[in-house]
């Protein structure tokens, strides 16, 4: 078994993904099978974004986006949603100042319009301690899915063309991107999925269109500092091509 410097060693620097986006899995199946109530596995899982952020950060990489809410998540049952909700006020309560300390900053991404006021006070309180903050960009998917930032784009272009601002024919890829809640952010390079499954749940669909995808079995209460690395390593091991050949790459470089 490698320690975590061994782990370490293997990574090289230069090639770290600048962003890094996260589905973090298999909270409820964790507690599920040590017979508790599925919100025991979200509590556990904040220890797991501690951990994944503070690491993130240390190893120099400078976008982490994580999956913590979709939209589809308002049908689970009221008492697991209002405990997510109270959890996610409470931690940000608590983390801030190491947050900040840490010289992350927060951004926020997603329908939050729909979160009760709590969250979204807090949330805006967060955001505004650590705006100053120039170490990694944590960016939370609350409230979110992909096809939702989607149809939000087309209406808001819609209404450019409508208002004059933007020709038809000048709406090009630049033009989406400005549109999506995730404008000033590029787009990630790595995406992990915990919790055995392999599919992407609607998450950032139009900006993964060339990220390399690993997915781990291992449920996301027990995804530590040397899974991300051990993803890491096998991002680097893999040849990113674009589209283009291998031939063609190695040519380039």
């Amino acid at each position: 078994m490698h320690s975590m410097n061994d782990k370490q060693s293997l990574i090289d620097f230069k090639k770290l993904p600048n962003h890094i986006a996260i589905i973090m899995d298999g909270n409820g199946r964790w507690a599920n099978e040590k017979g508790k109530e599925r919100v025991h596995g979200h509590v556990e899982g904040v220890v797991s974004v501690k951990e994944i952020v503070k690491s993130a950060g240390t190893l120099g990489v400078k976008y982490l986006t994580l999956y913590a809410f979709s939209t589809e998540n308002w049908n689970r049952p009221k008492n697991e949603v209002d405990a997510l909700m109270e959890l996610l006020v409470s931690t940000l309560r608590k983390e801030i100042n190491a947050l900040k300390k840490d010289n992350v900053k927060l951004h926020v991404i997603g329908d939050l319009g729909s979160l009760p006021q709590k969250c979204q006070n807090e949330l805006n309180e967060a955001i505004e301690i650590t705006s100053a903050c120039t170490g990694l960009n944590l960016v939370l998917a609350l409230s979110y899915s992909s096809r939702w930032e989607i149809k939000e784009a087309c209406k808001a272009i819609a209404q450019d063309v409508m208002d004059g601002e933007i020709k038809i024919d000048e709406i090009d890829d630049c033009a989406v991107q400005q549109h999506l809640s995730t404008k000033n952010i590029p787009d990630p390079e790595l995406m992990i999925r915990t919790g055995g499954e392999q599919r992407i749940s609607n998450f950032l669909l139009y900006q993964v269109a060339y990220a390399e995808l690993y997915f781990t079995e291992v449920h996301w209460p027990d995804f530590r500092e040397n899974h991300l690395l051990e993803a890491i390593i096998d991002y680097q091991s893999r040849e990113r091509r674009f589209g283009k050949t291998g031939q063609q790459i190695k040519g380039e470089s």
